[in-house]
C-alpha cells in the first residue's frame, strides 16, 4: 500500500528489516545503527536520480522480539514517523510490506514483524538539483511478553549516484502488497464481499496454491479498530470464508459504504483491495 505522507505529519508505519550482510557499506548509503535494549535501527539511501529516491528504514529485533504493522490487530502500537527536519524533502511515500499474525498474549492477534525488517520509502525532492538529507524522528514499540517503546532519530544525505543498498530496497518493494481487484484472475484473490445482517461480514477467498492464507481489514480511518478476520471452518467447496463484526467503529461512524482495505497474504503473494461496503 502507499500512504503520501505530509512531511508535518507523524504517520503510523510498519517497517520492514534487512539483514546487515553489508557491514562496510558506504556511510552515505546507510545511517549508523540507533541501538536500544532489545532493537536497532537505522535509514537506508538508495540510488539517486532525479527528485524522486528511494530508501528505507530497517529494523532489526532480538529473538523473540516483535514490532507492530500500521494497524496492530487487537493490540499493539504501530510506529510514528516525523520527516518533518528533512532538507530538501517536499514528501515521503511510505510503503507497507504484509505482516505476520501473531498470540498477542492476551488471547488475541497482533499484526506485525520479527527478525529483521525494512520499509520502503519513496521520497520526493523539492528541487532535484539539490541536497537531499532525510532526518526521521521514530516512535515504535518492541513486544515480548511486555511491549517497551522506543524513541530513535537517523539522519541521511542521499548521495549516491549507484547505492549499495538498491538491492536490499528493490526486495523491500517485492514485500509490499500489490494493488489488485475483487475478481481479479490472480492466484491468490478475494471472489466476494458481502454482508450478513447488520454487523457481520463475509469475505470469500480463492487461493488454490496457498496452504495457509490470512486476511486483515482496514477502516476507512485510523480510529477504526476493526478486529482481525477469521477462517471460517466450515467454508464453501473450493473458497476459504473469512468473516470479521463491524466492532470498533468511532463514535457517529456508519459502515454503509465505508472504504475499506483488505490485506489478503499466502505464501509468498500478498495483494491489497479497496472496496465500498455495501
Amino acid at each position: 500500500m502507499m500512504l503520501m505522507v505530509p512531511l508535518r505529519a507523524a504517520l503510523g508505519a510498519a517497517v520492514l528489516y534487512v539483514a546487515c550482510t553489508t557491514s562496510q557499506a558506504r556511510a552515505e548509503d546507510a545511517s549508523p545503527w540507533q541501538r536500544d535494549a532489545h532493537s536497532a535501527l537505522r535509514l537506508l539511501a538508495g540510488s539517486r536520480s532525479g527528485t524522486v529516491l528511494l530508501g528505507g528504514v530497517a529494523i532489526q529485533l532480538q529473538p523473540g522480539w516483535k514490532t507492530y504493522w500500521r494497524t496492530p490487530g487487537d493490540s499493539g502500537v504501530p510506529p510514528r514517523f516525523d520527516f518533518s527536519k528533512s532538507d530538501n524533502v517536499e514528501a515521503v511515500t511510505v510503503l507497507w510490506p504484509a505482516p505476520a499474525k501473531f498470540d498477542d498474549g492476551a488471547g488475541g492477534t497482533a499484526l506485525g514483524y520479527k527478525q529483521q525488517i525494512v520499509l520502503p520509502l519513496r521520497i520526493v525532492a523539492r528541487n532535484a538539483d539539490k541536497p537531499v538529507t532525510l532526518r526521521a524522528d521514530i516512535s515504535y514499540a518492541v513486544c515480548e511478553k511486555i511491549c517497551i517503546p522506543v524513541e530513535a532519530r537517523a539522519e541521511l544525505a542521499f548521495a549516491s549516484v549507484a547505492s549499495t543498498e538498491d538491492g536490499t530496497l528493490s526486495d523491500a518493494l517485492n514485500a509490499v502488497p500489490k494493488p489488485a481487484n475483487v475478481g481479479d484472475p490472480n492466484p491468490l484473490t478475494i471472489r466476494d464481499i458481502k454482508r450478513q445482517g447488520k454487523t457481520n461480514v463475509l469475505v470469500d477467498v480463492i487461493a488454490p496454491e496457498a496452504r495457509e492464507v490470512s486476511l486483515y481489514v482496514e477502516g476507512p480511518t485510523p480510529d477504526w479498530a476493526l478486529p482481525v478476520p477469521k477462517l471460517v471452518e466450515q467454508s464453501p467447496p473450493g473458497v476459504k470464508r473469512f468473516t470479521f463484526e463491524l466492532d470498533g467503529l468511532p463514535p457517529g461512524a456508519s459502515p454503509e459504504g465505508a472504504a475499506l482495505k483488505l490485506t489478503l497474504v499466502g505464501g509468498d503473494r500478498a495483494y491489497e483491495f479497496n472496496v465500498n461496503l455495501n
